[in-house]
């Protein structure tokens, strides 16, 4: 258990650290201080640095898509699930400690995509993906795929515009446009009504 516990305490401090200041300037020595775990220690579990970071941006992937897929089937219809994927993204922009995509961030000091922390970067959107076609399945939309495909991109914006404008409407704005998509994959047009916040 102390094993499993230290470990646990060892990603969680990497992440946390990483999220807030990237990788590259989040040096073992600090990663030792704040965890408090010791450098030998930390090479017992993960042989690098990219290693450990690969990790605690794969454990922050399933956190983080877990909390995103629980709060956007809080939604009654198919539709509504769908929408909410973005009320949950205001609700993230709104956190003190929002600092955009962990993974595009990983993805853009990281520039070789054969690495472990550009192939969990990957993951992670793929995983956003698949989770938007089952929505979009649900929905009944005639190319799952392409619907998929184009509220990620939305998504993706939105967390963009977020971040680096400091723009925390970016996920109404964005719902919005979702929902002309929506109509667009739909048999029967969605009536239009306000940002959907339940």
């Amino acid at each position: 258990m102390e094993t499993i516990d230290t470990r646990q305490k060892l990603l969680a401090t990497t992440e946390r650290l990483i999220y807030a200041d990237g990788i590259g300037a989040t040096g073992m020595d600090l990663i030792v201080k704040t965890s408090g775990v010791a450098r030998k220690t930390i090479y017992r579990y993960f042989a690098t640095k990219e290693e450990l970071v690969a990790e605690a941006r794969r454990q922050r992937d399933m956190r983080w898509m877990r909390w995103f897929i629980d709060g956007s089937r809080r939604a009654d219809t198919p539709a509504g699930r769908l929408l909410r994927t973005f009320t949950m993204l205001e609700e993230w922009f709104n956190t003190d400690d929002f600092r955009g995509c962990a993974f595009i961030n990983a993805a853009g000091e990281i520039g070789d995509a054969r690495t472990p922390i550009r192939k969990v970067a990957k993951e992670h959107k793929v995983n956003l993906q698949v989770f938007l076609r089952e929505l979009a399945v649900e929905y009944g939309a005639p190319d799952p795929d392409a619907l998929a495909l184009e509220l990620l991109i939305l998504i993706d914006g939105a967390i963009t515009l977020a971040l680096v404008m400091d723009n925390k409407d970016a996920a109404r704005a964005a719902q919005q446009m979702a929902r002309a998509l929506l109509n667009e994959h739909a048999v029967s047009p969605l009536a239009v009504t306000p940002f959907l916040s339940t």
